[in-house]
């Protein structure tokens, strides 16, 4: 089973299997003491840069701004949800979102060009721990 990935409206959306599931304007909390000044960064999403996914749980670097000391900047992979039985499931980003190492997907310049990207569920079951 597949499951299609894609960054649309010029970066305001995720799209799982073209179903809008993220949006930017959402503010974020998460655990990143060198981003910026502040303890737990109070990060507005302004846009989405890549999407993929490492096992199940999709991921996503962020563009956007600390409202507390105005910093602003990328995100590196945050988690936003997990595909269950080939469904989109959100993650409660209304704690604290733990950076991950970053997705298992294609280079970026094997990636499809219109952002797409693919989930294999026989795979996500290999790599789920």
């Amino acid at each position: 089973m597949s499951v299609a990935l894609r960054i649309l409206d010029d970066g305001a959306w995720i799209s799982v299997n073209d179903q809008r599931e993220v949006s930017v304007s959402e503010l974020w909390r998460f655990a990143d003491e060198e981003w910026c000044r502040c303890r737990l960064p109070d990060f507005v999403v302004e846009g989405f840069l890549d999407v993929g996914v490492d096992g199940r749980t999709v991921e996503t670097r962020v563009y956007g701004q600390c409202i507390a000391c105005g910093e602003t900047g990328t995100v590196d992979w945050l988690p936003v949800g997990r595909i269950l039985d080939g469904e989109f499931v959100d993650l409660d980003r209304e704690s604290v979102l733990h950076p991950a190492g970053g997705p298992d997907r294609r280079a970026s310049d094997e990636q499809p060009s219109d952002g797409d990207s693919a989930i294999d569920g026989d795979q996500a079951d290999a790599v789920e721990r």
